[in-house]
């Protein structure tokens, strides 16, 4: 697998992710080498920025590359504005976010997990998340 380009066509990156199986494994490892090869300039990207409408998201938790597949958020709490960039948009734009998030997601082995994120980790998921759902910041 190899890091891929990141798409700039906000069409694009406007639909709903599908929800990703088994066969997507391909992707989610393409995500995770692509985000460990711009590691100087993201903490997160969402399988569309790399052209696949699939549901997966890489992120980092401290100096690990983390994959989720099919990530949804199941509680938040404490909301606040923050500005944010973003790799497939220029500038940075204000946002909604909140402190602590708690999200269910599957491992690269398709294992069920849930837990719990806060601080910068947190904000990470949930852009990356709003990707997957069509919504850029």
């Amino acid at each position: 697998m190899a890091a891929q380009n990141i798409i700039h066509d906000q069409m694009f990156l406007q639909r709903k992710s599908q929800p990703a199986t088994k066969a997507d494994l391909n992707i989610a490892i393409d995500l995770r080498d692509t985000l460990i090869a711009k590691r100087n300039l993201a903490l997160g990207l969402a399988a569309n920025m790399i052209g696949k409408d699939k549901r997966i998201i890489a992120f980092y938790a401290g100096p690990l590359a983390i994959v989720m597949i099919n990530p949804r958020i199941i509680d938040k709490e404490e909301r606040y504005i923050t500005k944010e960039g973003c790799l497939s948009l220029s500038g940075e734009r204000s946002t909604k976010r909140y402190k602590k998030i708690r999200v269910s997601f599957q491992t690269m082995n398709f294992e069920n997990r849930t837990q719990e994120f806060d601080g910068l980790t947190s904000e990470v998921i949930q852009h990356e998340i709003d990707h997957c759902d069509g919504i850029l910041i």
